[in-house]
């Protein structure tokens, strides 16, 4: 029976991997059965979900690396813990979000890693005064206001990325607070043989570029310091030779087509002048000269003559 389940896994991972290009690496810690179950529906058609043992998995992708298929190579490193493998052809970015928007509320746990920031505000908890010993053992200032305690100032009781405490769990319970919210996390997208965090989907087309002309940039500042000719410092390259040629024909009688302008201006720079700034001056000239003129009185009549 055990055998026969090792045999239909193996099949299904195989015809997944030839049929499909494209992964999202998941992970699924406090995902529960029924929740899986809402995401295989809702991705049905777009993307075959396959979790089991790490065992298998890394048996398989060593089986077809053997095979020629090298690309794979990148997956060993990822399939540890607790995780599975969508496969899809489809938009990683649009599946990655239908995936991750599945979430449930959840209470939280000692020793769980927070995957947010808990705090609990100022204000009053519900509580009679008669568990006021509980909050001064977590060292919580609080009050007695209108027949139940209220707590002074906000308290944090867990960190992002930190583990949960007990006393932050007997806290959040004895509040009736639900904080996290637990689903099924995408932590690494492989796309036809590269690996790369699912954050990068993220990014728009304007911080591409930016990345992109940044990495041009470095290129071709070293490029230029170690005198080594690039595509990426070609212009550069040039641009800094036209300016030695230009620097050498300015100070010699020799000149090339390119050079001639920039001796003329050299040599008589009226010639270059604007005439825009001429025209300006003249214009407070002519305004003195029209003010000088007498003005002439306007006829007219007075109802006091």
């Amino acid at each position: 029976m055990v055998l026969e389940r090792k045999i239909r896994y193996r099949k299904k991972l195989l015809e997944a991997f030839a049929n499909y290009t494209n992964m999202l690496v998941i992970s699924i810690d406090f995902v529960g059965s029924k929740q899986l179950q809402q995401v295989r529906m809702a991705t049905r058609g777009q993307a075959i979900i396959i979790l089991g043992k790490n065992t298998l998995l890394r048996k398989v992708v060593r089986d077809l690396i053997e095979e020629g298929n090298t690309k794979l190579e990148v997956l060993l490193p990822l399939i540890k813990g607790n995780m599975g493998l969508i496969f899809t052809n489809n938009d990683l970015k649009q599946l990655r979000d239908e995936v991750t928007s599945n979430k449930v509320p959840a209470a939280a746990k000692a020793g769980v890693i927070a995957p947010v920031s808990v705090v609990i505000p100022a204000g009053p908890t519900g509580l009679d005064p008669g568990q006021t010993s509980f909050f001064q053992a977590l060292n919580i200032a609080t009050k007695i206001a209108r027949g139940s305690i209220e707590i002074l100032n906000p308290v944090t009781v867990a960190n992002q990325g930190e583990r949960v405490s007990s006393s932050a769990v007997a806290l959040l319970n004895k509040m009736g607070q639900k904080p996290f919210f637990f689903g099924i996390n995408v932590d690494y997208i492989y796309e036809d043989g590269l690996v790369y965090e699912a954050s990068i989907l993220d990014l728009g087309e304007t911080e591409l570029l930016e990345f992109f002309f940044n990495g041009v940039r470095q290129v071709a500042a070293l490029s230029m310091a170690a005198q080594y000719p690039t595509i990426a410092a070609l212009p550069h390259m040039i641009l800094d030779g036209f300016k030695k040629v230009l620097s050498l024909s300015i100070e010699t009688d020799y000149t090339f087509e390119q050079a001639k302008i920039y001796k003329e201006m050299i040599a008589d720079p009226s010639k270059f002048a604007s005439a825009a700034p001429a025209a300006a001056a003249d214009a407070p000239a002519a305004a003195k000269e029209s003010s000088d003129e007498p003005e002439e009185e306007e006829e007219g009549f007075s109802l006091f003559d």
